[in-house]
């Protein structure tokens, strides 16, 4: 049985470091890829253990952080806990206070993890712990990795036999273990009693002057305790992030694999290089992703549904067999076979419903629009309910701010409004209303009526040529009268 159901498991996350290289105020483990804060990647994957605790460790901009772990706290299901590192005294001296939060006579094993290996998920965890149970009497197991370029990582050097015997930092290594590939990933499970002792022991004789975690290693073997390694073969699972650079590639691989998991769950994705999906999207089986999509947040998609080109998508929720087509969009739903776009904008609180259609160049707002409503092109509607089965005609506006306060427009179901109908809200359309083209609306019009703006239409004769004489369309309109006088000479 593993450790993971067997006894009782804290996990450590390290996150009080400065994070200079980031060249940012905003703290290191809190960039975001794939819709999660470095800092929340690593909060899930620590949560996938069912651990006891997870407790992390801030220092620099420590309110910024610890309010953001209150914030996805309550979606992990287990006791989050933070400590604070007032000084960067090395990782040694971050765990040490990471225990001081746990009870002194806390037994089992803890986890040590960093805030900035994103792609370290909840199975690398498992494995870890459950080859740490394997032995007796574990002290350590190291998660190592073997990388091409190991520059800047701890070494981890074996005897002939293949035990680890310690983790030599970059600082510290000579010519022949710098040439050492298999690295330290920075993340450890260990006998909380060991891990107290050992701690106890460690000192800052080393060329950073600091309490390095990775010495707890060398003193378990003098302890005659047994130290492990736990290899992975893919040694991007726990690339660290210390640049923009390095941000950028671990979110291409993290983006990667998510478009990966897609395609064999049955989601066709037509152009991979083009398309960013977040580790929270949800996507059923017949979905087709066009070129340059981007979905974020918790968006859902549809059995048979088709998105793009060109959509961004942030928490919409799209029904079945339906079609997006070069639209942005976010906090929205649209209704199994509704049709959105070309060129669609769709703001929080839209609610499209089932077979309607949402056309070119319409925005929405807090608006629900019915079922096979259709609103073609054109258009602005804000703060509004429109019926099942009506028609708003095109370059209509919802005329919801009065300057001050937003009011609500109510339409009905199978009314036909006529092309540049203005509603000033707030107001109500009955079911079944016809309007004419260019009706402005500021009263409630009752069921089955027909409305229109009936002021007429003015004819000022040769305004062309006495207001605006020499222009193009003078002469053009002179030429006209001319061809017409010709003509009708002719005629008699």
């Amino acid at each position: 049985m593993s450790k993971t159901a067997a006894s009782p498991i804290t996990v450590i996350i390290l996150a009080a470091g400065l994070g200079t290289r980031m060249k940012s105020s905003t703290p290191k483990m809190l960039h975001s890829l794939c819709g999660r804060t470095m800092l929340e990647h690593a909060l899930h994957a620590a949560a996938g253990v069912s651990p006891d605790n997870i407790v992390v460790v801030t220092g620099h901009q420590r309110e910024r952080v610890q309010q953001a772990v209150r914030h996805s706290a309550g979606d992990l299901g287990c006791p989050v806990l933070t400590a604070v590192q007032e000084e960067q005294n090395g990782t040694g001296h971050a765990v040490m206070c990471g225990l001081s939060v746990l009870p002194e006579d806390f037994t089992g094993t803890i986890l040590v993890t960093t805030s900035d290996v994103p792609l370290l998920d909840s199975a690398t965890l498992h494995d870890l712990v459950n080859v740490h149970d394997q032995h007796p009497r574990p002290a350590v197991t190291v998660l190592t990795a073997t990388v091409p370029n190991p520059t800047g990582y701890g070494r981890i050097v074996r005897n002939a036999s293949g035990e680890v015997l310690s983790i030599v930092e970059e600082a510290d290594a000579n010519e022949d273990e710098k040439a050492i590939t298999e690295v330290n990933s920075g993340v450890y499970a260990f006998d909380a009693a060991q891990l107290h002792r050992s701690l106890e022991l460690l000192d800052t004789n080393n060329e950073q002057g600091e309490l390095y975690l990775t010495d707890v290693v060398s003193i378990a073997r003098q302890a005659d305790r047994p130290v492990r390694a736990h290899h992975l073969d893919d040694a991007f699972t726990v690339a660290g992030v210390n640049n923009r650079v390095q941000l950028a590639d671990v979110s291409a691989e993290m983006n990667r694999r998510i478009l990966v998991h897609w395609m064999l769950e049955g989601v066709t994705i037509i152009d991979p290089a083009t398309t960013w999906i977040d580790v929270d999207v949800e996507l059923a089986h017949d979905v087709t992703i066009l070129p340059g999509c981007q979905l974020h947040g918790h968006t859902t998609v549809g059995e048979g549904s088709t998105l793009g080109p060109d959509c961004s998508l942030t928490n919409v929720t799209i029904g079945c067999n339906a079609s997006v087509v070069r639209a942005h969009g976010s906090d929205s739903v649209i209704g199994d076979g509704a049709t959105v776009g070309p060129w669609a904008y769709l703001r929080p609180g839209t609610h499209l419903g089932t077979d309607s259609k949402m056309g070119t160049f319409t925005e929405m707002k807090n608006a629900t629009i019915g079922e096979g409503t259709k609103v073609p092109h054109l258009t602005y509607v804000g703060d509004a309910t429109v019926g099942d089965y009506s028609n708003i005609g095109a370059s209509s506006v919802f005329v919801n701010y009065d300057g001050v306060n937003k009011h609500h427009t109510t339409i009905g179901s199978h009314v036909r409004m006529g092309s540049d109908t203005m509603y000033v809200a707030p107001v109500t359309v009955g079911d079944g209303v016809y309007s004419g083209a260019g009706t402005v609306i500021r009263h409630d019009v009752p069921a089955g009526a027909l409305t229109y703006s009936d002021a007429p239409q003015r004819i000022v004769n040769d305004w062309v040529l006495h207001h605006r004489p020499g222009t193009a369309a003078a002469e053009a309109a002179a030429k006209a009268q001319e061809d017409a006088q010709k003509d009708t000479q002719k005629k008699y």
